[in-house]
């Protein structure tokens, strides 16, 4: 994984955590007690996934681990559908943070692309 030495370090890593942040701060007040604890256990899910990932012993595991924290973001982006029809947030809201979400997805689908095995020929 080249020069990273730390999970901390990692750009999907920190794109995690401010998603997570955001999620915090959208949700507070939010009293759909239900709704506020799934998004914000799929938010955290994304973080640890990619934290533990890394902490694995190889490529192979930390894809796996990738693969759930993808699978969480999408999970994210899905409630953010939800928040904004049953106007938790405003339309626009919503729109900034499917977006924001989206970046992290392809964000983690090129960082596992990166740690395909090269290809014998």
């Amino acid at each position: 994984m080249g020069t990273v030495k730390n999970f901390e370090e990692l750009v999907i890593w920190k794109m995690s955590r401010a998603i997570v942040n955001q999620i915090y701060v959208d949700f507070k007040s939010c009293r759909d007690y239900g709704f506020r604890d799934q998004i914000t256990r799929a938010g955290i899910s994304i973080m640890n996934n990619i934290s533990e990932g890394f902490c694995r012993s190889s490529d192979a595991e930390f894809k796996k681990f990738l693969n759930i924290s993808k699978g969480s973001a999408g999970e994210i982006k899905s409630m953010y559908y939800i928040a904004e029809d049953q106007l938790y947030i405003t339309k626009d809201e919503a729109l900034l943070r499917r977006n924001k979400i989206q970046q992290l997805i392809n964000s983690i689908s090129s960082f596992m692309n990166y740690l395909k095995p090269l290809k014998k020929e």
